[in-house]
């Protein structure tokens, strides 16, 4: 009698749980399926007709889930988890988070109207004895992102591109004045007069190919950040907008979880209720209820992270700003550029940041947040293999304020200091260095009707010290 009454009761049990799976895959907004051990589909949610094309009543219960990816039926990640196909498996990436799982990624043309780029999870289903009863499979449309990374990629080689044209070009012809230089210096007493017209019309030159290149290089790293920060700013708003909705979708669930489990007492059958309280243990709801509001809100902190990204991004280019002078914040732009240059720095130096009261001053933003890049790459550059210090110090001098970038690197030769900014002049190896970069970060400051001076010593370190006035006077043009 006792066995009938268990079975009568396990009946609906085994009903409900069957129902749970089914709502659970239905419901589960991953495209997902499942197979058994003779790789026949026991499940196919609604996200999998909705991503391929094909309905849950032309897959369960055949096995040509593979027709669903490809031209003809070939195993999916799921049959070789069934099969243990070691050699295949081996050939695909473990899955850093589920045990036994394996991850891949892949171009499918004829799934959509231009193909879609999915990744797929497949991880073993194991019954109470730890054996494989069957694999499931997730997949996951990554589109967009292999998308904005293609885009990214073709934009960083195209500027890599420019950047190794312009300097090649800038060699030659500085290879091509020198030798019409020492030309021109062995018939130096005949045409004197004409060597100093044309070492003026050198300097003239010279300062021309340092705007250009100036103004093409932060023209491209504006485009270049615009791109990055139209891509990331759009899906991360959405993202960001649907955690909310989801917290609020949790904390109705976790009040009706409460209101269900003030009611278990109340249930007349005491195996139905010894049931609901196993069920609630075994989920470990009360667990859920506490974890999953902290992974909630680490995750917003993520998605808000990623927002000021982008957000110094845009700060650093200024893209939505013309090349007028405004008013802008000092350190607001050193703290854009430190995240900018964040990879350049954070493996070989620690940044100290000793900022003091100073106001807002007329400028040009981008230009300056240039001047501080080179400064504080340079001085990564100048750290040997031993970590060192970056320390960037701020102050006001009476009608002017200034800024240091000082490290504790190599330090510069004395014989070196007199030519630092000149064009073209690097003490990095051949192919690290264009020599451009302090003497664009030079030109910048003297736009600014500001100065910049160096204090270095080998084994010393080196510190930088711009002087900028606060308020922009409106310079005569002296060009012809």
């Amino acid at each position: 009698m006792s066995t009938l009454s268990e079975s009568i009761l396990a009946a609906p049990a085994a009903a409900a749980a069957a129902i749970a799976v089914s709502e659970f895959f239905d419901g589960h907004p991953v495209a997902t399926f499942a197979i058994d051990t003779a790789h026949v589909i026991t499940h196919w949610n609604k996200a999998c007709e909705h991503l391929l094309g094909w309905t849950s009543a032309e897959m369960v219960d055949t096995r040509k889930h593979g027709l669903a990816f490809y031209a003809r039926e070939r195993p999916m990640l799921s049959d070789l988890i069934v099969d243990a196909d070691a050699d295949a498996l081996a050939r695909h990436r473990r899955s850093a988070v589920i045990p036994g799982a394996y991850e891949a990624e892949d171009f499918f043309p004829n799934i959509g109207a231009g193909g879609h780029w999915l990744h797929f999870t497949a991880a073993p289903l194991r019954d109470g004895a730890g054996n494989i009863v069957g694999a499931i499979e997730t997949m996951r449309d990554v589109t967009e992102r292999r998308v904005a990374e293609n885009a990214l990629r073709r934009a960083h080689d195209n500027l890599e591109h420019i950047v190794e044209k312009r300097t090649a070009q800038l060699a030659d012809a500085n290879a091509r004045l020198e030798d019409d230089l020492r030309q021109r210096a062995v018939a130096a007493a005949e045409i004197g007069r004409r060597n100093g017209e044309l070492t003026a019309l050198n300097e003239q030159l010279s300062m021309t190919q340092q705007q250009l290149l100036q103004s093409e290089k932060l023209a491209s790293i504006g485009q270049l950040a615009a791109g990055v920060a139209h891509e990331i700013n759009n899906p991360i708003g959405y993202i960001f907008s649907n955690f909310g909705t989801l917290q609020g979708y949790l904390e109705s669930l976790f009040e009706m979880l409460r209101a269900y489990q003030d009611a278990e007492p109340a249930v007349a059958e005491p195996a139905v209720a010894a049931a609901l309280g196993a069920l609630r243990a075994r989920l470990e709801l009360d667990f859920l209820r506490e974890d999953i509001p902290v992974l909630m809100g680490e995750s917003k902190e993520g998605i808000v992270r990623v927002r000021r990204i982008v957000q110094d991004l845009k700060d650093f280019s200024r893209v939505d700003s013309s090349q007028e002078w405004v008013w802008a914040d000092l350190h607001q732009g050193i703290d854009s550029t430190l995240n900018i240059v964040a990879n350049e720095v954070k493996y070989k130096a620690d940044v100290v940041k000793q900022y003091a009261d100073i106001p807002e001053i007329e400028c040009l933003p981008s230009q300056l947040n240039q001047v501080i890049m080179n400064l504080v790459v340079n001085a990564a550059h100048a750290i040997g293999e031993r970590r060192g210090t970056i320390t960037l110090r701020t102050g006001l001098d009476g009608e002017s304020v200034w800024l240091e970038v000082a490290d504790n690197g190599a330090g510069i030769a004395a014989e070196n200091l007199s030519r630092i900014f000149d064009p073209f002049f690097t003490t990095k190896p051949i192919g690290k260095g264009t020599g451009l970069g302090l003497s664009l970060a030079y030109g910048i400051v003297q736009k600014h009707a500001g100065r910049i001076e160096v204090d270095s010593a080998p084994g010393r370190g080196t510190t930088f010290r711009i002087t900028l006035p606060i308020r922009h006077a409106e310079q005569e043009d002296t060009s012809p």
